[in-house]
């Protein structure tokens, strides 16, 4: 609704006025087009639906420009595109309905003339009686002043006659086929841009954004496209960004972002929740990359330093042992040698587990294959992997299948395991499985649960099904597309 609707009896008298005189404008140029209407319609048929719709957009114009109504565009048609049965009503009834203003209003405007016309006679000196009173001086001033109160009559009536017509054209140019579109195809039909986007705006953070919370850019001037921003109660709420040609009737848009800034405002609110969501989920990732970073810088280290050392050391003893002659000291250093090799492969294996070189160099095909040559219960591998992955993924999906084989071997009392994996459609699909007794809990075990929570963080999702006596079977289902974007 307008603001011409809304506020006309608190506008200030000059103002009042003006509105009165287009009211006036308005009536006078509906009765005969009134006449036209009513003549034309029922041969619509003849004339064509294009004719008709003429009709409609002139009666809009006179609407928006005279009383103020901004009524959106209605949606682009075709030539063949029927004129629907509300307005068919419309232009039928615009002369009735124009003839009953036209008469409520003519009552005080022809008073008010009236009373004027005596009030001037009297105060002219005129020999003419009104009843038995001549029209001298005195009884031409009293006529004046009642002239007054019937000039306020007949500008009251035109305001609201007005603001009466003005809703009335408004409720016919509502269409019931775009009512529960989204705004944004809402809007789109409206202006005929079907290339039109709508940016949120975002005020803690001083940015525009899209419906799902990306970060949008407003194109700059000269180009293609132009924006058009949207207010509501003073504070920005939106940007529509459509054809740079619009802008040439920017009464149109203005009419459209009118009538859907409401509606813009409930969807700001959820763009903002969509970039919150957003921001969340680039934070967990952060978090998550930055593990495997450190992961690797850890197995590097290990590698590169105490690993090393430790070989050193264990090549030291051996040319030590090779130059002592006493059992008990030989005896001695093979104890030792023996323990450093133990250190030694506990050592490759925590480097392993910390992040496995093989994942980094070969890619999660390789790496999933040596868990299942090094696993205690034997595994079917069936993989469809095609080429690598995102470093993350890989990392998550490596250790989902690491962590599972670990409770296979040491829990499951199980005499088979089945590692499928599989990397279609930008989702890593992973699935092991085995015969064993069942009754896992991702819930008391700390491991799955934190892997649940890597895999979250990458937007994925990670199931246990593990009914008792019948085996367990652990899926994680992970974005690979979303996550490389």
């Amino acid at each position: 609704m307008s603001a011409h609707e809304l506020s006309t009896s608190q506008l200030a008298f000059p103002q009042r006025l003006a509105a009165a005189a287009r009211a006036l404008l308005f009536l006078a140029a509906s009765l005969p087009l009134g006449v036209v209407y009513l003549a034309t319609v029922p041969i619509g048929a003849l004339v064509g639906p294009a004719a008709l719709r003429r009709m409609l957009e002139l009666e809009r114009m006179l609407t928006n420009r005279l009383l103020g109504a901004r009524i959106p565009a209605p949606p682009p048609f075709t030539p063949d595109t029927p004129v629907e049965r509300h307005e068919f009503a419309f232009l039928v009834a615009k002369l009735p309905i124009s003839a009953c203003a036209a008469a409520f209003c003519a009552l005080p405007m022809v008073l008010f003339a009236e009373l004027l016309r005596r009030a001037v006679q009297g105060l002219a000196g005129s020999s003419l009686y009104v009843g038995p009173w001549p029209l001298a001086t005195v009884a031409g001033l009293v006529l004046l002043l009642l002239a007054v109160p019937a000039f306020i009559l007949s500008v009251g009536a035109l305001c609201g006659t007005g603001s009466l017509m003005s809703r009335v054209s408004r409720r016919a140019f509502e269409s019931p086929t775009t009512v529960c579109l989204p705004v944004r195809e809402a809007l789109a039909q409206r202006l005929g841009d079907r290339t039109l986007a709508i940016a949120y705006w975002l005020p803690e953070r001083e940015l525009f954004v899209d419906e799902r919370g990306h970060p949008v850019t407003l194109p700059e001037p000269g180009t293609a496209k132009t924006w058009t921003a949207v207010e509501h109660r003073g504070s920005r709420v939106a940007a529509i960004i459509h054809d740079a040609e619009l802008q040439a009737r920017p009464e149109l848009v203005e009419a459209a972002a009118a009538g859907a800034v409401l509606a813009l405002d409930n969807e700001r609110l959820k763009a903002d929740l969509h970039a919150r969501l957003e921001d969340l989920r680039a934070s967990r990732r952060r978090i998550v990359e930055a593990t495997v970073q450190a992961r690797r810088r850890i197995e590097r280290d290990l590698h590169d330093g105490a690993q090393q050392h430790l070989v050193s050391l264990s090549i030291d003893l051996q040319l030590l042992r090779g130059r002592i002659a006493n059992d008990h000291t030989a005896e001695l250093l093979d104890e030792a040698i023996a323990k450093l090799g133990k250190a030694q492969s506990e050592l490759v294996e925590l480097a392993r587990g910390i992040h496995p070189p093989m994942l980094s160099e070969r890619g999660l095909a390789a790496a999933l294959g040596a868990l299942a040559h090094r696993s205690a219960v034997p595994v079917e591998l069936e993989l469809s992997l095609d080429g690598r992955l995102p470093a993350e993924v890989e990392s998550a999906g490596y250790f989902v299948a690491a962590e599972a084989l670990t409770n296979v071997a040491k829990y499951a009392r199980a005499t088979h395991a089945r590692l499928m994996a599989s990397d279609a459609g930008g989702v890593l699909a992973l699935e092991i499985s085995d015969d064993g007794v069942g009754g896992a809990d991702a819930a008391r075990g700390s491991g799955l649960r934190g892997l649940g929570d890597r895999v979250a963080a990458l937007d994925g999702e990670l199931t246990v099904d593990s009914p008792v006596g019948d085996g367990t079977c652990v899926t994680a289902i992970i974005p690979s597309a979303d996550a490389s974007a």
